[in-house]
């Protein structure tokens, strides 16, 4: 897709949250017309227009076509259709949510509007972080082709990429982006707590265990996670995870399970890996011995 064929139409947004703030921001300083910005909050939105560039307006929803038919939502997911009623009319509107296809952009679709949603997988902790973080993202696009194709386009000129994701699996991928970033902070989390269970001071497990996780981490996105995937189960030791079971019953029964689910999907990766059946069938056999299950009763 080529500027010079689609001309860089000037760009509403909707929100003053990380995300509408870093997205907006990147997208001007790649030479994008952004041109004004929309809030509940009048300060808010102010802050929001100067972080994002000069000659941004601070506006209401409702005010946002008089700006620009072109719209970008990067509201909460709980707040598009709301927003979306608010505003009542433009030609494109595009949501960033990961999560809904474009069931919330209907107040705008029945007034002639084409629809799209343009969610990045990246987590965006402040502004100045996401404006960066960004450009190196993925974008998951879907919807009416007029408003893909400028989502796309959006998302090029950023120096990002994108795909194409059909609007009904939306909540799979969702999921997906959700294990591989929130739970990857709560699965650090839980091994920071075991860490001081086992007497050693958080700030040194945080550091500890860093150069461990990243390489992990590396190593799966790069390696495949079968060759990547290295410990117990991948070799089938089933003494070291019947100490562990016992261990964590003992020190912490609710990561106890958190480590037993994992366990689980752990063992199918090391069979595709090269693990033996057999092998695999002892640990499972592990996992399910009452001894090490938790009870509720």
């Amino acid at each position: 897709m080529s500027d010079s064929n689609n001309p860089r139409l000037p760009l509403a947004i909707a929100g003053t949250g990380r995300l509408a703030q870093a997205l907006g921001r990147l997208l001007l300083s790649r030479g994008w017309p952004v041109v004004a910005v929309a809030g509940r909050d009048a300060e808010r939105t102010g802050q929001a227009a100067r972080f994002i560039g000069s000659g941004v307006s601070a506006t209401s929803f409702a005010g946002l076509p008089a700006h620009s038919p072109y719209l970008l939502i990067a509201v909460s997911d709980d707040a598009i259709a709301s927003v979306a009623r608010k505003i009542g009319w433009a030609r494109i509107a595009i949501h960033t949510s990961g999560l809904h296809d474009l069931a919330p952009l209907a107040p705008l679709a029945a007034a002639g509007c084409a629809c799209a949603a343009m969610h990045p997988l990246q987590t965006i902790a402040s502004p100045e972080q996401g404006a960066g973080a960004l450009a190196e993202a993925w974008f998951a696009v879907s919807g009416d082709p007029p408003a893909c194709q400028l989502a796309e386009q959006m998302v090029a000129v950023a120096g990002a990429r994108s795909f194409h994701l059909d609007l009904e699996l939306r909540p799979l991928y969702h999921a997906a982006a959700v294990m591989a970033s929130n739970y990857v902070v709560a699965l650090l989390d839980a091994a920071v707590i075991l860490m001081e269970r086992a007497g050693v001071e958080r700030k040194v497990a945080r550091q500890a265990l860093d150069p461990l996780a990243r390489a992990a981490v590396t190593n799966a996105l790069h390696m495949t996670p079968e060759k990547a995937l290295t410990g117990p189960i991948r070799r089938g030791d089933q003494g070291t995870l019947l100490f562990h079971l016992e261990a964590l019953k003992r020190a912490d029964p609710a990561l106890a399970r958190l480590y037993r689910a994992l366990a689980r999907h752990t063992i199918d990766l090391a069979v595709r890996a090269g693990l033996p059946p057999e092998a695999a069938g002892q640990l499972e056999m592990t996992l399910s011995d009452d001894r090490h299950e938790e009870s509720h009763g």
